[in-house]
This record gives C-alpha cells, structure tokens and sequence, in this order.
C-alpha cells in the first residue's frame, strides 16, 4: 500500500541538466531527454499537442515505465509552450489524502513562478490567503518564500478552492499535468472526483492532462457514466515503441559514440521487456557502459547487464515478498511465470501452478491489484491478461522460482 508522503516532481526536475557534449551516456534513464535521444514517439507528440493547443482535456494511459512521464516532459520542453503558458507536472502517486494533492500542487505551483514572475508570485500569495501566512520572504532577493508545511492546511477544499481561482487569474494559459492520477481513487474523502471535477470544470484558464499506469481504474473514471468525469476528456493510449524502430535507434546510438550492436541483441532485449521502454532503456544504460569503446555489444554483455540489475535490485525483491502471505505469493509467482497470465480462476491455471481453489485465486487477486503488485490489460480476445508492474521483478521471480 502507499503511505502517506507525498511525492511531487517539480519544474526543475525537466530542467536540461546535461548538454550533448557533456553526455557519456546516451541510453538516459533521468531527467530530461534531448531531442537527440529520445526515441520515436513523433506520432504522439504531435497528438498529444494538438490537443492540448485546442483546449481538451486529455487523459493518457500507459503501462508503468512505457515512457507517458518522457513523453509529456518531451513536449514540455518546447519554447514554445514556455512561451505561451505556465506550465505545471506533479505525480501523485505517493499521496494518499486531498491534503497531500492541494499541497503538492500549491508548492509546484509556487515553485514554478517564483523564477519567472514576480507579479504572478505576489498574485498567488494574496489569492492563496487561507495559507498566506506561511509565506515568508527573502531579505536579499525580496522574493517570497514557500514556508509550508503539510499540517498547515487545515481546510484543503478551501484551498484548493483558492488554487484554482488563482490558475482563472493567471497572465497566461495553464498547463497542469498530474501523473499518477488514479491515485486519488485511494483517498479517504469519498467525494474527491466530483470536487475536482467541479473546479476543473469551471477552470476556463487552464488545460489538464491526466496520466496514469492502473488503466482499468483511469477507464472507469473517464468512461462510466456514473462517475463524475465522465466524456470530460479526449483519450489517449500509449503502447509500446515498434522493435523495429526501437532497433535502429539503439543502434545508431551505439555507433554515434564508437561502439556496436547487432539488431538481435536489441531485439532479445525488447522480446524479454515486451517493450518496456523504461527497463530497456536501463539495460542498454548498463550495456553501453560495459562495452569497451570501439567494441560490439554481444548478447554476453547484455545478460552480464540484466543480473547487474536484479542484482542490485535484490534486497528490495526480497523484502518486498515477504510482505505477502502464502497465497497472494504463489499467485503473484505464477502470473510471473505465465509472463501475461489469461484465465487464472481456471482448472488448467490453478493446477499447472498447485494453487488452491478458484475462491483463494479471487481473493488473492483483489489484493494484488489493490496493492499494485500487478495489472492487467486485454488480449485480442477480450480476456484479462494479468502482469507484474515491475518487469524487472517479474524476470526475477522467472530466475529463482
């Protein structure tokens, strides 16, 4: 389960912290990407900002680690949008109440202008005004500070509230991105969709893309017409990038900076993550490292890479299953096992795995997905497919079970 911290990535976290000269590396696993290194995904770009240049909501859903953070980030570089709006990302997933929310996205906010507007900074200080005296200012630069704390806000609907009059008020067009956004399914307050939909939907100023991993949580939010943000948004689906392309920019990669690989080591990499761009991308990282300059890439170099990582990863595997009691174990195995698993309340899937009945494999699914141990998407015939969140963990539970 989440705990109570929340976690919020701020403006600066998109900032160009490396310059192509300055790169070793060129598979990046953080931070921003420059243009030279980002992989594909033109199609979606120009989608994704056509959309939001026509004022629709959008929501993108994505498997964890397919690369909907990337992609965003990626249009958010544009001087253009710079130019033209105010532009604002948190992720949610670590919060857990509509406090933690109005927090992250007050001190995003505030952390975004205080270098670009003074004007705007004063605006939101006196807008802001039920948390207006935790405000305190610089003595040398004049400029306020944000002295928040998370126990300051003793009425987070009223806060929120003063947030988003605030946003109606900004000199410019806002741009806010919240990743992660199922997680509010989780909060306490019962009534968290119809508060935020209410204030989106009076927000004239703003423009606001929804992302998140747990897509049947984020299909039933958007698509059932019993909830609240039902057909508020335009939506879009992130899938894997081809190997095809993948291949060939791997490859160029390798060869800009001296070094080999051949397309089947590249493609043995994106069968074995099913094109998880997050974890090929570490593992080529980790290969790129290990390959001597002027030299090839071979398969041997790749499966030294992958057991780097598991292995760095281990303690935290570890850890991680003994959280589970015997059942939801043998289960979150056996699906890892399967890779996708279909039809795993079935006869033929309980007994291939020596599970204990259709009723335990329910029981101990409910948990899984609540906990985020694993999701699910649909084949070609309709059926669920249930996988681990974590590739990675799955390979690893492949190798020692």
């Amino acid at each position: 389960m989440h705990n109570s911290k929340y976690y919020c990535t701020f403006a600066a976290d998109f900032s160009l912290e490396t310059t192509m000269t300055t790169i070793k590396n060129p598979f990046i696993i953080k931070g921003l990407i420059p243009d030279a290194y980002f992989c594909d995904r033109v199609k979606e770009t120009e989608i994704l900002t056509n959309h939001i240049h026509n004022g629709r909501n959008v929501v993108l859903t994505a498997p964890r680690r397919i690369g909907k953070t990337g992609l965003i980030a990626h249009c958010f570089q544009n001087a253009e949008w710079e130019k033209d709006y105010y532009v604002f990302f948190i992720d949610i997933l670590e919060t857990s109440s509509l406090r933690d929310l109005t927090f992250a996205l007050g001190k995003q906010i505030f952390e975004t202008l205080k270098p670009r507007s003074k004007q705007m900074m004063d605006l939101f200080v006196q807008t802001v005004r039920s948390i207006s005296g935790e405000f305190g200012y610089d003595p040398l630069s004049g400029m306020p500070k944000f002295n928040l704390t998370l126990g300051a806000i003793q009425n987070p609907e009223y806060t929120l509230s003063e947030i988003f009059d605030y946003i109606n008020k900004a000199d410019k067009r806002c741009l806010i991105a919240i990743d992660e956004f199922q997680q509010i399914v989780h909060y306490p307050e019962k009534n968290i969709e119809a508060i935020l939909r209410t204030h989106i939907q009076h927000c004239s100023n703003a423009d606001f893309i929804f992302a998140g991993s747990e897509r049947h949580i984020l299909e039933e939010m958007f698509n059932l017409p019993s909830r609240p943000f039902y057909a508020s948004t335009v939506n879009m689906s992130l899938e894997a990038i081809s190997v095809d392309i993948y291949a060939e920019f791997v490859i160029r990669l390798f060869r800009e900076f001296n070094k080999q690989i051949d397309t089947d080591s590249v493609e043995y990499v994106y069968r074995l993550f099913d094109g998880n761009t997050y974890c090929m991308q570490k593992v080529m990282n980790v290969a790129f490292a290990m390959t001597p300059n002027a030299d090839v890439c071979s398969y041997t170099i790749i499966e030294h890479a992958i057991e780097d990582i598991l292995s760095d990863n281990e303690r935290n595997y570890q850890n991680r299953l003994s959280l589970l009691t015997p059942k939801p174990k043998e289960l979150l195995i056996a699906i890892a096992k399967e890779g996708k698993a279909s039809k795993i309340t079935s006869g033929q899937f309980i007994k291939k795995h020596h599970l204990l009945s259709s009723s335990s494999v329910q029981s101990a699914i409910k948990q899984l997905l609540s906990e985020d141990w694993i999701t699910y998407s649909s084949n070609e015939q309709g059926q669920k497919q249930y996988m681990l969140s974590d590739p990675f963990f799955t390979i690893w539970l492949q190798r020692h079970f």
